[in-house]
C-alpha cells in the first residue's frame, strides 16, 4: 500500500491517477472535505491532517511506502512556508519513526538555488536557497535526512502540465499575444511534464539501491523564457510579443500583490520573491544521476509536452485559441 500525501495538488493528483492504472493499492491523506471531491474513485481516501496530526498514524497502517508531495507554493508570511513545508514533514517523520516504511520526500530545486556561474547544479552542490520557500524545503529535507536517512530525495524544477496553474498564467497571456519577461537578458531553466515526473516518483519509490540519494528529476534539456513563448504562441498559431518589464517596475508590482493578497486573504502567485527567483540568469539542474541510478530520464521535450498542456486547457476552457 502506497499513501500518497499532496493527492488534491496538481502534482498529486496525476500520481494517483498514474498509480491507480498501474494497478496499485493507493492510500491518499486529505483533509476531510477534499477528499470525497477530488481523488480518483480507487483511491481510498483517509482524513487527516498533517498541521495538526490527527489522523496520522492511522492512515500509515498498513503502509510500506510513502510519497510526500504535501506542502506550500504560495503563503501570506514567511512563516507559512515553514509551518507548511518544515513543520509538516517533521509531523510526517515523527509518525514513521520505528515503522518500516519507505519515504520518498518530494521537496524542489527552490532548495537548492539557482546556478551562479551557468552550470547545471548536481545533487551534491552547496544549497544556497534565495526566498522562504527555497529555506523551508532545505529545512524539510535536513529533518528527513536527519530523521529518515533512508528515505529518497526528489528535487522537482518547473512542473507543468494540465491542470497546473501557475505556468498557466503565462500560458494565458500567450494566448493573448504577449508576453513579460524582466529586462537584462535571457534566463534559462529546467522543466518537467508533469506525466514524466511522476513516472520518475514511481522509479525513485522502488529499487532499494536508491535508499538514502538524492535526485534531480527534469528534462535533461534546459529551457529559455523565450523559447516557452516562442513554442507556445507557435502551438496555438499565434504571434507573440515579448515585454521586458524593469526589475525596479516588477518588485513594485510584487510588492502591490502582496499587499492585495494579504488584504484579500488569498495567497498569489506573484511576490517580491518571485521576482527574485525569476531575476537569476539560470535555475537549472543535472540529471545524469536519476539517469544513472534510477534508468530515468523524462522523455516528453517541451514542444511536445506544452501541446498536450495546452489542448488540455482549450478541452477544459481555460484557453481559447
Amino acid at each position: 500500500m502506497i499513501l500518497v500525501t499532496g493527492g488534491t495538488g496538481f502534482i498529486g493528483g496525476h500520481l494517483l491517477e498514474r498509480l491507480c492504472s498501474l494497478g496499485e493499492p493507493v492510500r491518499c491523506l486529505a483533509r476531510p472535505k477534499a477528499a470525497p471531491r477530488l481523488l480518483p474513485a480507487a483511491v481510498e481516501a483517509f482524513p487527516g491532517d498533517l498541521a495538526t496530526g490527527a489522523g496520522v498514524d492511522q492512515a500509515l497502517d498498513g503502509v510500506d511506502t510513502v510519497i510526500h508531495l504535501a506542502g506550500v507554493t504560495k503563503a501570506l508570511r514567511p512563516g507559512d512556508y515553514y509551518a507548511g513545508n518544515a513543520r509538516t514533514t517533521q509531523t510526517l517523520v515523527d509518525a514513521l519513526r520505528g515503522r518500516a516504511i519507505h519515504l520518498v520526500h518530494v521537496s524542489s530545486l527552490a532548495a537548492m538555488g539557482p546556478s551562479r556561474d551557468g552550470t547545471p547544479l548536481d545533487e551534491d552542490a552547496e544549497p544556497r536557497p534565495l526566498t522562504h520557500y527555497g529555506k523551508s524545503k532545505l529545512e524539510a529535507e535536513r529533518i528527513v535526512r536527519r530523521e529518515a536517512p533512508e528515505a529518497v530525495i526528489v528535487r522537482p524544477p518547473v512542473v507543468y502540465g494540465p491542470r497546473d496553474t501557475d505556468v498557466f498564467q503565462m500560458l494565458r497571456s500567450i494566448s493573448r499575444g504577449w508576453a513579460l519577461a524582466l529586462a537584462g537578458g535571457e534566463r534559462w531553466f529546467s522543466a518537467i511534464y508533469v506525466a514524466d515526473l511522476v513516472d520518475g516518483l514511481i522509479a525513485a519509490a522502488r529499487p532499494k539501491q536508491a535508499r538514502g540519494r538524492t535526485y534531480f528529476l527534469a528534462h535533461p534539456k534546459p529551457v529559455s523564457w523565450s523559447e516557452l513563448a516562442a513554442t507556445a504562441g507557435a502551438v496555438m498559431g499565434r504571434p507573440v510579443r515579448v515585454i521586458a518589464v524593469p526589475v525596479p517596475v516588477a518588485l513594485a508590482v510584487g510588492w502591490c500583490a502582496e499587499w492585495w493578497a494579504r488584504i484579500a486573504g488569498v495567497a498569489g502567485i506573484v511576490s517580491r520573491e518571485k521576482v527574485a527567483e525569476a531575476r537569476c540568469p539560470c535555475w537549472t539542474c543535472d540529471t545524469a544521476r536519476a539517469r544513472r541510478e534510477l534508468a530515468f530520464e523524462a522523455p516528453t521535450p517541451l514542444s511536445a509536452g506544452l501541446a498536450l498542456t495546452l489542448a488540455w486547457y482549450k478541452e477544459a476552457g481555460w484557453l481559447k485559441y
